[in-house]
């Protein structure tokens, strides 16, 4: 086994089960998709209940795509869209650390698939037993790229928190 292939093997098998376990989560956590989009309501999220099956089915699919190492850099995007909008709804403003709220976690996630994206799956996934193995500078920068646009459309369409009163006019 080639040094690269294990890498790319230990960050996928790393990586995608902890976005499944978090997908999962979202679904059949404690307090399951309720939960979920009463959660993604007050972040902010609108329609609270399509997101939250969104952000779970995403999280799912990216999951299972990493772990099997299909279609890089399309999971590798999604992972970075995901963390992109949890930095700014849910970490924005908390600091670095994730005990404390911040952004540590997702900065993490986002750059690991980002790294995934360009070290490529290799040769023990399904990207390389079909021959279909893409690595390097533009698989990252499409993984960041469309992970970050993507994101931004998103919360530009619909993240609408709820406005904290002006204490000034008082």
């Amino acid at each position: 086994m080639k040094a690269q292939d294990a890498a790319a093997l230990a960050l996928r098998a790393t990586l995608g089960p902890m976005l499944v376990a978090h997908g999962w989560n979202k679904v059949a956590g404690p307090g399951g998709l309720r939960g979920t989009t009463g959660w993604f309501e007050a972040l902010g999220l609108r329609p609270a209940a399509v997101h939250a099956r969104m952000a779970a089915g995403t999280e799912l699919a990216a999951g299972v795509g990493i772990t099997l190492g299909a279609a890089n850099p399309l999971p590798a995007a999604a992972a970075v869209g995901l963390m992109t909008v949890a930095a700014r709804t849910d970490h924005r403003g908390k600091g670095f650390f994730v005990f404390k709220g911040g952004w540590e976690y997702v900065g993490v996630v986002g750059g690991a698939a980002v790294a995934l994206a360009a070290l490529g799956n290799g040769r023990y996934s399904v990207d390389g037993l079909t021959g279909r193995q893409r690595a390097g500078s533009e698989p990252a920068l499409l993984a960041a790229g469309l992970g970050v646009v993507s994101a931004a459309a998103l919360l530009a369409a619909c993240y609408r928190p709820d406005e904290k009163p002006d204490e000034t006019d008082k």
